[in-house]
């Protein structure tokens, strides 16, 4: 298993990054939200990686983060969905507003994702709705560190206050966007509120 690639960008691709590891190629499909983000050419990248291995084929997928990775795996576990498909959810929606759209059931959001129609989206959320989950979203997992560690008393404020805001009629992502970017600790509710609404 090949767990992450770091190595020289050396081409670009429509869908594919090839890195240059010690002068051996490794071409990488890649979202194309995600390609956009890379750094300029022969700069040094790092990849977080799945392979898949076909009968025919052996394709290596990339992500920029251990999160994407995650989210890609949970995708491609979902009937119906293969790799190529995963990543084409994830060129569309970042792993956030997937989380957002699942837990929302945004059916409309996920099938505009060419090539998933509406029944696959339909059974998208049905089996990745008790595997997706708010919290992970307001406290990522640092490199080493799991979300556990994470202050549970602050997590159930910012919670509330995301569901306020869509209550308001605010899109999910934006509150979600904007609650994150609120830094103060021991906040009540309303003061996570206040703060966030001045981020929109």
């Amino acid at each position: 298993m090949i767990s992450y690639i770091r190595g020289n960008l050396a081409a670009m691709e429509r869908d594919k990054v090839i890195v240059d590891v010690h002068g051996v190629g490794y071409g990488v499909f890649m979202p194309e939200r995600s390609m956009g983000l890379l750094p300029q050419m022969g700069s040094e990248v790092k990849l977080h990686t799945y392979l898949n291995v076909r009968e025919d084929a052996m394709q290596l997928f990339g992500f920029l983060t251990r999160d994407d990775l995650a989210v890609f795996k949970l995708l491609i576990g979902v009937s119906g969905i293969g790799p190529k498909g995963g990543l084409g959810i994830l060129s569309q929606l970042s792993a956030d507003d997937l989380r957002f759209a699942v837990l929302a059931g945004d059916v409309k959001a996920i099938s505009a994702t060419p090539g998933i129609g509406k029944k696959t989206a339909e059974k998208l959320i049905i089996e990745l709705k008790d595997k997706l989950d708010l919290d992970d979203m307001l406290h990522p997992a640092e490199e080493g560190i799991p979300a556990a560690t994470a202050d549970p008393g602050a997590t159930s404020v910012q919670s509330e206050a995301v569901q306020a805001l869509v209550a308001l009629g605010y899109g999910s992502t934006e509150s979600l966007k904007a609650v994150k970017k609120v830094k103060l600790e021991d906040a009540t509710v309303e003061e996570v509120l206040k703060a966030a609404l001045k981020n929109f």
